[in-house]
């Protein structure tokens, strides 16, 4: 039995129930909330461990409550919950203090394994602020979209090592945003007053690629009647985007690392060593590991590189993000283009969401914004989608063979109407015509049973 005090603020009646709920029966002492101006005024007059607190409440929302409940003595342990996740809140509340950030609709296991992970972080450490940084508050126009628990770890994982220097490595399928990634982190870092630096590897000839690199002095080659700055030093004081490390050529890599180790670069034809400062952030959609182990990429600059792995996933594992998405790219062609075009017909949607999406997020930009182009109407129809994708339709869903109870039959459908919501609790019981209080106890029954 544990004797830790939690305090739940939520507006919504059901999630807060069912929170106080599992956690009491999780043995803690628990306190309920409706609101931000209630929650403080709890948390003054009882000092809590760990406060569970909705983003979006009435009055005082979420992120001014976190922001008074951290000033306490002592402060409790602080976990938003939301269900509008998005870069900026994700680094607005650990900004602010927060110990973790979880996006609804959440898991109950989830929610069990955080509160124990932040307590036990709490009994370690007396004033915990692993979490907190010191970031820039602008941000280009490129934002990460999504609220899937994917895309909620990548915005804590961004804005953990945003204000640190060191190197980063994001890996996923072409198409799924790492230059996004990228650029998130640098305009959340100190270097954010400089431009970044992008460099496709792959798009460059290798003949020129130690030039663009490292630049030339004059004379250095025939054509090189002029001394130029590389890419490199370009971004010193900013960072540098390699996109697609992988193509970099072999007589390169050592030369990457060298300036790795010593941080100061030579231009092509010359020898006097110029200091740069730069912060290395790579991607690639190749297994690096694969390629260390084939002899075409250097063991030892494979971890310089390494310094922290960020994996982007592909749009088929984040299916509940792919109308968030679809939303926010109508949005932008929309109003580029003049159109006043207010949302999707009824199925165009599900159209899209029963795609597969080999090309990934950006696949998803292209067919949207040729959408827009095609519109005649205020909607976007199934008319304006590409033929491929009017093609594919979900499969109808198969009644398993083995006899089972209507108890078995229920849990059954319940996962079937999860599998095709992509995870997504509110859209499930939406469809199942049940509340979601309903859902998680079906939910929560069968992880008991299991």
């Amino acid at each position: 039995m544990s004797s830790a005090t939690l305090l739940v603020a939520d507006d919504d009646p059901v999630a807060r129930d069912l929170l106080v709920e599992v956690l009491t029966r999780e043995g803690y002492r628990v306190r309920a909330a409706s609101g931000g101006e209630d929650c403080v005024r709890i948390a003054q007059a009882e000092p809590c461990d760990l406060a569970l607190v909705d983003l979006r409440m009435p009055g005082v929302d979420g992120l001014s409550a976190l922001k008074r409940l951290v000033t306490l003595q002592p402060a409790p342990t602080v976990v938003i919950l939301t269900a509008f996740a998005t870069m900026e809140t994700a680094i607005d509340a650990i900004r602010a203090g927060a110990y973790d950030y979880l996006s609804k609709p959440f898991r109950i296991d989830e929610i069990k394994m955080t509160v124990r992970r932040a307590l036990e972080a709490r009994r370690l450490v007396a004033d915990n602020r692993q979490y907190r940084h010191e970031l820039h508050e602008r941000y280009g126009v490129d934002k990460l979209v999504g609220q899937s628990q994917e895309m909620v770890a990548i915005y804590k994982l961004v804005a953990r090592v945003a204000a640190l220097d060191t190197t980063i490595l994001i890996q996923g399928e072409t198409g799924t945003g790492k230059e996004m990634v990228a650029r998130a982190i640098h305009y959340a870092s100190p270097r954010a007053d400089r431009p970044l630096v992008v460099v496709d590897c792959a798009a460059l000839p290798e003949p020129l690629f130690e030039s663009e690199l490292f630049g030339h002095e004059r004379g250095a080659f025939t054509g090189a009647v002029m001394s130029r700055r590389g890419l490199l030093e370009t971004a010193d004081g900013s960072t540098c985007f390699l996109d697609e490390i992988g193509e970099l050529p072999t007589a390169l890599q050592a030369k990457l690392l060298r300036v790795l180790q010593e941080r100061v670069i030579r231009r092509v034809g010359g020898n006097d060593p110029v200091p740069v400062n730069v912060r290395l952030i790579t991607a690639t959609n190749q297994d690096l590991r694969k390629l260390v182990e084939d002899g075409r990429f250097r063991e030892d600059l494979y971890y310089r590189l390494n310094g922290v792995t960020i994996r982007v996933p592909p749009l088929r594992e984040r299916r509940e993000d792919l109308p968030l998405l679809a939303q926010h790219f109508l949005r932008k062609y929309a109003e580029e283009s003049g159109k006043a075009i207010l949302g999707y017909a009824p199925g165009t949607l599900e159209l899209l969401s029963a795609y597969g999406w080999p090309g990934n997020v950006r696949e998803l930009q292209h067919v949207v914004e040729r959408a827009v182009a095609l519109s005649s109407s205020g909607m976007i129809l199934a008319d304006d989608l590409p033929t491929e994708i009017r093609a594919e339709t979900l499969a109808p869903p198969e009644l398993p063979k083995t006899r089972m109870t209507l108890d078995e039959l229920k849990r059954w459908y319940v996962n079937r109407a999860l599998e095709e919501t992509g995870g997504n609790k509110v859209r499930a019981a939406e469809l199942l015509g049940i509340d979601r209080r309903t859902l998680y106890r079906i939910l929560e029954r069968d992880d008991a049973e299991g």
